[in-house]
């Protein structure tokens, strides 16, 4: 008993501080087992955060392109996002990959309008969004395909890129009913010819939000057989719906002179408004300037100065007796309106302006001639001029513009006054300042095939669509587009007739009508007939007035 009485207290000593050290073990354990929940907890809150942030990444993603799809549908009133920049066509699909592993994307050319003449210039987010949607390639990590429906190459996030594009206008047809009076020199105008109108290719150089272009013509001056230059130029496109450019340049004066050429009316534009882009606009002109553009608005600016090689004194401009010693400056500024823009209604207006403030010195002094073709360009001779008025301090023109559509028919016009001041004559004499004046109507209504609609990137009306369901396919009776176009047009150059300071110009009308079928985007085929009026001028060519009636063709392909 007493051997019991001295082991008990020790086992039961023993036994408490076995379960304190139990108890102990336990607790390290709960502890450590804390630690671990408080870690995967932190761990959680972590992959939370991330997929919240994550998640705010994509809705923002998802909102911009839906603000793009509601852009892009407002601008595009004939079909719905997926009508206008493609979807995958089952009849047409490719495998997501090649039996050789290159990727491969595809997916037709949207509504089906033709590309532009010109170097393609959107920011960054836009060229992305309309590779990513468009044809595509990717081979080793660069990404070939067709944004726009030109061929690019670019790297794998588009920050650099590439594109080469075409437009080429080959005209031919003649004349009939020209014959010259007697008295009067028989001018040139032959009963079949043919030109090379334009053969230009854009290429495009872009990196993040800048664009340079360089645009080559093989059809400069009017006349095949001449390489010249359409436009050279560095453009920023980083600013919300802008455009800013500088270098060789076409300032977008005018409504018919703001479209491509792919997307014209007819062969040429009305009289009036080649004219007073002449004045310090046109082609390769040097331009600092820039455009914004809005559903309901689009305003450009450019400070101009000379044209492209008009200093040159060895070669074109040389040898027509034009070359400059003192470069001429001016400016344009073109504001536009869209006041009513519905699916089957469009309503344009706006007002171009445009000047010379100081026009180019050259071997005849400061002078300007404002002379126009019969609307068609197939080498004729010029009947409509002015011939060089001397002692020029200012050109200036301005106008308003007028567009109405509605469903598939398009009518437009622009009316333009010309004014020329001149400063003292040679025996300091004061010489009244010239007005000259133009205008134009315009329809458009098409047949078959999506109709035109509104460019408001351009301010302007973009030509017929053809998707890939209307494109030419007899088999499966599929026929493109086809649109039927008319025009009226008078300019007058006429100023102060019967003072000896005035100016007879001529007054030229002209009546047009044509045919437009477009058997896909990047194909059209034109036929143009045009009966022209032109009074009597001071030129050996057009003594008494003359009349005549032309019919010319036009091949066109662009991509």
């Amino acid at each position: 008993m007493k051997k019991i009485s001295r082991v008990l207290p020790l086992l039961l000593a023993s036994t408490s501080f076995g379960s304190l050290f139990v108890a102990s073990d336990a607790k390290a354990a709960s502890m450590d087992q804390m630690a671990v929940m408080e870690k995967q907890i932190r761990a959680m809150q972590s992959q939370l955060s991330t997929m919240r942030k994550e998640h705010d990444r994509e809705m923002k993603r998802v909102h911009e392109q839906l603000a793009h799809q509601r852009q892009d549908e407002e601008a595009n009133p004939y079909g719905k996002r997926d009508a206008y920049v493609g979807r995958p066509n089952p009849q047409f699909a490719y495998p997501s990959t090649a039996s050789n592993g290159v990727s491969v994307h595809l997916h037709q050319a949207g509504d089906g309008r033709p590309p532009s003449d010109r170097g393609t210039v959107s920011s960054w987010a836009d060229f992305q969004r309309a590779s990513n949607e468009d044809e595509e390639i990717n081979v080793g990590g660069m990404k070939i395909g067709f944004p726009h429906g030109r061929p690019t190459i670019q790297s794998a996030d588009g920050a650099y890129a590439l594109s080469i594009g075409l437009a080429f206008h080959e005209d031919f047809g003649g004349f009939l009913g020209t014959t010259a009076k007697p008295g009067e020199q028989k001018g040139n105008f032959n009963s079949f010819t043919a030109n090379t109108r334009r053969m230009r290719i854009p290429i495009s150089f872009r990196y993040k939000n800048w664009v340079a272009n360089v645009t080559p013509d093989f059809g400069q001056s009017n006349n095949d057989g001449l390489v010249g230059l359409y436009e050279a130029n560095l453009n920023y496109a980083g600013l919300k719906d802008s455009v800013l450019t500088v270098g060789y340049f076409q300032p977008r004066v005018t409504e018919e002179d703001s479209e491509s050429s792919n997307d014209f009316f007819m062969m040429e534009r009305p009289g009036i408004t080649d004219i007073v882009r002449s004045i310090a606009a046109g082609d390769a002109r040097f331009s600092v300037g820039g455009l914004h553009y809005a559903k309901r608005w689009w305003i450009a600016g450019y400070f101009t100065g000379q044209e492209w090689g008009n200093r040159n004194t060895t070669g074109y401009y040389s040898s027509v007796g034009n070359s400059v010693s003192d470069s001429q400056t001016g400016g344009t500024l073109r504001i536009v309106g869209r006041p009513v823009a519905t699916k089957n209604f469009d309503v344009h207006m706006g007002v171009s302006s445009i000047a010379s403030f100081k026009p180019a010195q050259s071997t005849g002094g400061r002078t300007f001639t404002l002379s126009q073709r019969p609307e068609v360009n197939l080498g004729e001779t010029t009947l409509l001029s002015t011939g060089a008025i001397g002692n020029v301090s200012q050109v200036w023109a301005a106008g308003p513009e007028l567009g109405f559509r509605w469903n598939r028919l398009l009518v437009k016009g622009e009316y333009y006054y010309i004014g020329v001041n001149r400063a003292s004559g040679n025996g300091g004499e004061h010489l009244p300042s010239l007005g000259f004046q133009g205008w134009y109507g315009a329809l458009a209504y098409t047949v078959f095939g999506e109709p035109r609609k509104y460019n408001i990137k351009e301010g302007a009306f973009s030509a017929p669509g053809v998707k890939d369901t209307q494109e030419f396919d007899p088999a499966h009776n599929q026929w493109g587009a086809l649109e039927i176009t008319g025009r009226y047009s008078v300019s007058d150059m006429n100023s102060r007739l019967g003072y000896k300071d005035g100016v007879r110009g001529g007054q030229q009308t002209v009546w047009a009508g044509g045919f437009n079928w477009y058997p896909n985007r990047h194909f059209r085929f034109m036929v143009d007939y045009n009966h022209f009026i032109v009074s009597r001028t001071s030129a050996a060519t057009n003594i008494f007035g003359r009349t005549g009636n032309s019919i010319a063709a036009r091949i066109q392909a662009a991509f």
